[in-house]
């Protein structure tokens, strides 16, 4: 038990913030302890938590993705285009739009450890690249008319009105966990993140490693916009705008260290929670939705101050028992 708490102390701590903010919406209006009420927080966190995933994977290994969102528009127009100009199998079409994420993705990592760009500046200009090729695609018009067989993949319901789509950005988190906490390739993402020198004299591929962390982003960011197809039953060139911003919010918030090497699938999971129990909840007590930037900057900062804080005494604890040794 210590040993857990030691390990996820600080998914703990926004667990706990996340459940305390979700009593105080209770307390101002009972209607937001409803199970329809539940419902709308889990699907109001399916867009941005799977998003947040991908986005963790960059951020562990030192890097950044910041053309997720434009990576979601290309991916929806394209299955779009499958389902309704093609009339293509919506399986054939999701696997279609897998693979453009990957592509997408690969070529992010492309630039990253090939071209020596920094994340920031290459996935800067694919963000720019991308969405110009989802306006040079459509003409700048939304793509109409996806037939209910695509649409029912995702937004059918189940047992207790859960949609699927919901059931898909639980799985994402699954996966995510397995790889980053069980596998051989998890490990060495941590390892690029912390030390990248480091990890090249262990004998870690750190390009292949890289390679791997971007193209998971494109295939999250792919997921993502194919869900949100599912939903809107139309597909857009300004889809996914600005949502790269909530991605590192909910990544930052649930623990992940910017600077790499650190970061949980757990608490990219409760970050994405904290913000959709946010949003929801300032709905529900009628507070106008603008606030909610606000809250959440307030939020980042002292998530990310706690995490230096954090930082600092940890590294007092390695230096008292150095001299004591």
């Amino acid at each position: 038990m210590n040993r857990f708490i030691t390990k996820y102390k600080r998914e703990l701590v926004v667990g706990a913030a996340t459940i305390a903010m979700g009593a105080i919406f209770t307390i101002m209006n009972p209607a937001f302890l409803t199970w329809r009420n539940i419902l709308t927080i889990l699907q109001q966190m399916v867009l941005n938590g799977i998003l947040a995933v991908g986005m963790m994977f960059t951020i562990i290994t030192g890097g950044i993705d910041l053309s997720i969102g434009c990576t979601f528009a290309i991916t929806g127009i394209s299955v779009a285009y499958c389902c309704v100009n093609l009339s293509m199998n919506p399986f054939l079409a999701i696997v279609i739009g897998l693979v453009i994420g990957l592509v997408l993705g690969a070529f992010n990592g492309f630039l990253v450890t090939h071209m020596k760009l920094q994340p920031f500046i290459a996935t800067l200009g694919t963000m720019s690249l991308y969405r110009g090729i989802a306006y040079v695609v459509t003409g700048g018009r939304p793509v109409t008319g996806v037939p209910d067989s695509y649409r029912n993949i995702f937004n059918g319901r189940m047992a207790f009105d859960i949609r699927y789509y919901i059931i898909v950005m639980i799985v994402v988190f699954i996966l995510a966990y397995v790889i980053m906490a069980k596998t051989r390739t998890g490990a060495y993402l941590y390892a690029v993140g912390g030390n990248e020198e480091a990890a090249k004299l262990s004998g870690v591929n750190v390009v292949k490693t890289k390679y791997i962390a971007y193209i998971i982003c494109g295939v999250c960011s792919a997921v993502a916009g194919m869900v949100m197809l599912a939903s809107l039953g139309s597909a857009e060139p300004t889809a996914g705008t600005g949502y790269e911003t909530n991605a590192i919010a909910a990544a930052a918030i649930g623990g992940t260290r910017m600077a790499g090497g650190k970061g949980t699938a757990l608490g990219t999971f409760i970050g994405a929670l904290m913000l959709a129990v946010l949003k929801v909840g300032m709905v529900v007590i009628n507070v106008d939705s603008f606030w909610q930037y606000i809250f959440t900057g307030i939020i980042i900062i002292v998530a990310s101050y706690f995490e230096f804080v954090q930082g600092d005494i940890a590294m007092f604890m390695s230096r008292k028992k150095q001299k004591k040794a």
